[in-house]
């Protein structure tokens, strides 16, 4: 059963690099999915505060990143 626990961590590594920065941008996306159909703002500005939030995710991931 060890070969079956390598070869899933092996498959999972293919996808998913950093996990912390996965969750974060799954959790984002299901808040922004679940909130922003509710906020009464126009057309223009759900995309704006998906695509910022996402910027941000991947520049705190990349500044955390590049410290190591």
């Amino acid at each position: 059963m060890v070969w079956l626990r390598t070869v899933v961590r092996e498959f999972y590594g293919l996808f998913v690099d950093d996990g912390r920065f996965a969750v974060t941008v799954v959790i984002w996306l299901g808040a922004c999915w679940l909130i922003l159909p509710h906020v009464a703002v126009g057309a223009f500005w759900p995309g704006v505060l998906l695509f910022a939030g996402l910027a941000a995710i991947l520049v705190e991931n990349a500044s955390r990143r590049a410290r190591k």
